[in-house]
């Protein structure tokens, strides 16, 4: 513990950076199924969006995620268990576990985009483009302020 503590900021500034990198690719693929939905199955455009959004979702956002996590833990034990009994704490984990659970949809929608279906029209994502920036406001906040709701 004491090791990570030692490194905290050089874990958090790697964090930090993965977290951008898994937002980027939380932001720009609803961008991608918003115009991909109206897209004919087979054509030029519909082949080049599938590869766009596998290779976004496998090479980019999923590496970025499991960084996240795995630094997460690192800036965890290297802060304590004590974190634990802090409100703000199960806010942010809260919204990474939700950011986390969206992200599994994403790859979902993806795998449909590839196998010729359309699961949803644009509307729908351009929704769904909001949520996970709005819970990466809030973690952020969680993070910065830490309150104590009391």
């Amino acid at each position: 513990m004491e090791w990570f503590s030692a490194h905290y900021d050089f874990f958090r500034a790697l964090h930090i950076i993965a977290v951008i990198a898994w937002m980027a690719g939380l932001l720009y693929l609803p961008r991608l199924y918003v115009y991909h939905s109206p897209v004919e199955v087979g054509t030029d455009l519909d082949k080049t969006l599938i590869i766009m959004e596998k290779k976004l979702f496998r090479y980019i956002m999923e590496p970025s995620m499991y960084v996240v996590w795995a630094l997460g833990i690192c800036l965890i034990m290297a802060r304590g268990m004590d974190l634990f009994k802090m409100p703000f704490f199960h806010v942010k984990l809260l919204c990474v576990s939700l950011i986390s659970i969206i992200h599994m949809f994403y790859g979902k929608w993806q795998k449909d985009f590839a196998n010729g279906k359309r699961p949803l029209n644009h509307v729908f994502f351009r929704v769904i483009n909001e949520m996970p920036f709005i819970l990466m406001i809030i973690a952020v906040f969680m993070v910065v302020l830490e309150p104590s709701f009391g």
